[in-house]
């Protein structure tokens, strides 16, 4: 069965091109041009990725992010926003609220594609199925779960798989660039900021203070390091 790619686009030419590169290369695509759509389609039919424009009658893709990440049953969907808005701010932003990649108008469709394959292999791909524990912190690499104090923590797999990557190396650091190689693989449209962004994320979630982290550390220069503090 093919797998479901719900499109939000309000231009009809370029969600016509979207589609027909998306068939073609064997997916199955619902297409939306309002926003206010998108969820509740969600809700009845669960799609494997959403790729979302930014500025589209009813809230926009942003809001429909925050929205997919807030919902219980889509929070784990991966996102890719597909949007003329290309300043590094609203990259920023995207990224923030969830999304696992970001893609910039006028873009080529084969790219598109090939953005879409890879985010959805680093979502396929399993991690270790070993569980570690941290604090009051456990990762459940075979569920691709985090559990804070017994309770499930909402993440993205993307954020699940550096956050895992990182604890599995505790003391050793890593610059931002061996992080894309490891995390990301061959999706190297993402930048070494961005690598800041899902760390940012993954302390909000993890930490106590994430302004004081006790276990994902900044190396000034350097890059990342995850310390076992319980240790």
């Amino acid at each position: 069965m093919s797998q479901i790619v719900f499109v939000l686009e309000d231009e009809a030419d370029i969600a016509d091109l979207v589609r027909l590169n998306l068939e073609s290369a064997g997916f199955a695509v619902r297409s939306f041009d309002h926003a206010a759509d998108v969820l509740p389609a969600a809700e009845r039919e669960t799609p494997a990725l959403f790729l979302l424009d930014i500025m589209v009658p009813g809230g926009g893709g942003l809001d429909v992010c925050r929205r997919i990440r807030q919902n219980a049953k889509l929070s784990t969907t991966p996102v890719i926003f597909l949007t003329a808005m290309a300043a590094e701010a609203d990259r920023v932003q995207g990224l923030e609220l969830g999304a696992d990649d970001y893609i910039t108008k006028p873009f080529s469709p084969r790219e598109m594609v090939a953005r879409v394959r890879a985010v959805l292999r680093r979502f396929e791909r399993p991690a270790s199925p070993d569980v570690i524990r941290f604090g009051d912190v456990e990762l459940d690499g075979g569920a691709m779960q985090m559990r804070l104090r017994g309770e499930v923590v909402t993440m993205t797999a993307t954020e699940f798989r550096l956050l895992d990557y990182l604890a599995r190396h505790p003391g050793r650091v890593f610059s931002r660039d061996q992080l894309l190689d490891a995390v990301w693989g061959d999706a190297r449209f993402v930048t070494p900021r961005s690598v800041d962004v899902y760390v940012r994320r993954i302390r909000e979630k993890m930490e106590e203070d994430a302004e004081n982290p006790r276990f994902l550390k900044t190396m000034r220069g350097a890059g990342y390091r995850f310390e076992r503090a319980d240790a």
